[in-house]
């Protein structure tokens, strides 16, 4: 941190004009983006929460670049993090908010005891790769050699002496720095600021002003709510360039069995946040609300319930037709699949007259 903060100002005022400032722009850029794509699309989606499979040359790029935010191993920082989602929010979350903003934020890694080793006995799946075996061994000698190295050496062939200072304080140091803070951000701000849009059973929150920084990690809320998707910012509008990375790498080839939680889980599951904290006014309102609105509410409620019941049966149905073919004619698994695409359409429906029956009475409580 000295060095970016009190480093580079001094050697920028002494030898800013006699560096090229296009390249060591365009270093730190992309510098930034691999070391942090490599964090959020490889340690984070793919690694820890095996959200799709990807291919040798994906895992072999995050497993570099992750290595160059000097963040620890992939095994040792899936550790970690699969910790945290089992312990959210307890004595065994690593980077527990209960325990302040600073703890979760940086604390825990620098009063972490010496020589305290992190269990690794949660990620023996990873084990069973050889590529983060290596990284594991190496990736201290990796992520020196080429968080620093390269883009001294780049500086170097370019500027000679100063320009290979600039490389290492520009696209080396100062890189680092806004990688570490764009990590520790979503432990520390992603649990302390945002919305809880879908539960409040622990203190994540969804903000996305944190997923400008943070390449969509800043949907939070949604991320411990169904941590094995491959999105984070599930919605259309919301910005989260680590899921349109692993899109596009789908189509050209290189990722697969993208995991998705199903559209109407999550709406239901919006819902469901939405009753708890509507319950919560109506319990400390005073005056009696419109029994009509209310009634209309109820029967919602009712429909829902029992279109959410008819849509999981026809699910699991469906899923076990698929499972034993060998013992499913054509005409059953059409019609099959003409009762779970009906059973949608019934739960979207409901869906809806729930939303509608929920807004008339909030109006009410306005």
């Amino acid at each position: 941190m000295l060095s970016t903060l009190v480093g580079l100002p001094i050697f920028l005022y002494h030898f800013g004009g006699q560096i090229n400032w296009w390249l060591h722009g365009l270093m730190f850029v992309g510098m930034f983006i691999a070391s942090g794509l490599s964090i959020t699309l490889g340690y984070h989606r793919l690694f820890s929460h095996i959200a799709f499979k990807a291919k040798w040359p994906v895992r072999l790029f995050t497993l570099i670049f992750g290595a160059t935010a000097m963040e620890n191993s992939a095994l040792e920082w899936c550790s970690d993090h699969r910790r945290h989602h089992k312990h959210t929010d307890d004595d065994s979350d690593p980077y527990n908010i209960q325990l302040g903003f600073l703890h979760a934020h940086i604390g825990w890694v620098v009063f972490r005891p010496i020589g305290g080793d992190v269990p690794l006995t949660n990620v023996n799946d990873l084990k069973a790769d050889p590529l983060i075996r290596w990284q594991h061994k190496w990736w201290g000698v990796i992520g020196i050699v080429v968080g620093f190295g390269l883009p001294a050496l780049i500086g170097y062939l370019s500027e000679g002496g100063i320009g290979a200072a600039a490389g290492l304080l520009i696209g080396g140091v100062a890189r680092l720095l806004m990688v570490h803070h764009m990590t520790f951000f979503i432990n520390s701000l992603c649990h302390t600021l945002g919305g809880q849009p879908y539960s409040n059973r622990c203190s994540a929150k969804d903000s996305w002003f944190m997923s400008l920084f943070t390449f969509g990690e800043g949907y939070h809320n949604f991320h411990h709510e169904f941590q094995h998707d491959y999105r984070n910012g599930v919605k259309p509008w919301q910005f989260d360039p680590t899921k349109w990375s692993i899109r596009l790498l789908e189509i050209i080839g290189l990722t697969s069995n993208l995991r998705r939680v199903p559209n109407e889980t999550i709406e239901i599951t919006e819902i469901r946040e939405k009753e708890r904290r509507l319950d919560e006014r109506l319990s400390a309102q005073k005056e009696t609300i419109c029994g009509k609105a209310q009634r209309l509410f109820t029967d919602a409620q009712e429909e829902l319930a029992a279109a959410q019941k008819t849509w999981e049966k026809s699910k699991k149905e469906y899923a076990l037709a698929v499972r034993q073919q060998i013992d499913t004619t054509k005409e059953q698994m059409n019609e099959l699949q003409q009762q779970l695409e009906q059973a949608v359409l019934d739960l979207r429906q409901a869906i809806s007259d729930w939303h509608d029956a929920h807004q008339g009475l909030v109006l009410k409580l306005a």
